[in-house]
């Protein structure tokens, strides 16, 4: 880590939570949301205030001291549903370290992604390969993206 700072990757229990998605919230905000319709938006933010949607996944975070500074969820432990970044933690590796707890507990040799636009060439360092075409369901713009394991 470049600030020196120790950075610990473990799954996200329900009390840290609200915490997590927050986080999700304010950097989807910042880096994806210039990129939606307001529909997008709101199709995400809606998403995320829905305790079916949320509970049905698996949580990792990076957390500095009690703080998440990064959150990954799956569905299925093979499907990235979620994976964002505190910008300040950005670009020291957060974000491979969180893609590799989820990877270990993947039980197939293939994860999937709708990556948003922001995000493919992350994906695509991480070993992502696209698989159609950009699409648009309910706002969100995606690319669906493979990786084998």
């Amino acid at each position: 880590m470049m600030t020196g700072e120790s950075i610990e990757i473990r799954p996200i229990l329900q009390d840290k939570l609200p915490q997590a998605l927050a986080l999700v919230e304010r950097v989807f905000m910042r880096f994806e949301a210039p990129d939606y319709a307001p529909e997008g938006i709101e199709t995400f933010r809606t998403f995320l205030q829905t305790k079916e949607a949320v509970s049905a996944l698996t949580f990792y975070g990076a957390f500095s001291g009690a703080l998440p500074v990064g959150v990954l969820a799956t569905r299925g432990n093979s499907h990235i549903a979620l994976f964002f970044v505190d910008e300040d933690h950005q670009g020291q590796g957060i974000g491979r370290a969180l893609f590799s707890a989820a990877k270990s507990a993947c039980k197939t040799d293939l994860m999937t992604v709708n990556s948003s636009p922001y995000a493919v060439e992350i994906y695509r360092r991480l070993g992502f390969t696209p698989i159609s075409a950009e699409q648009t369901k309910d706002g969100i713009r995606f690319t669906p993206m493979k990786c084998i394991l």
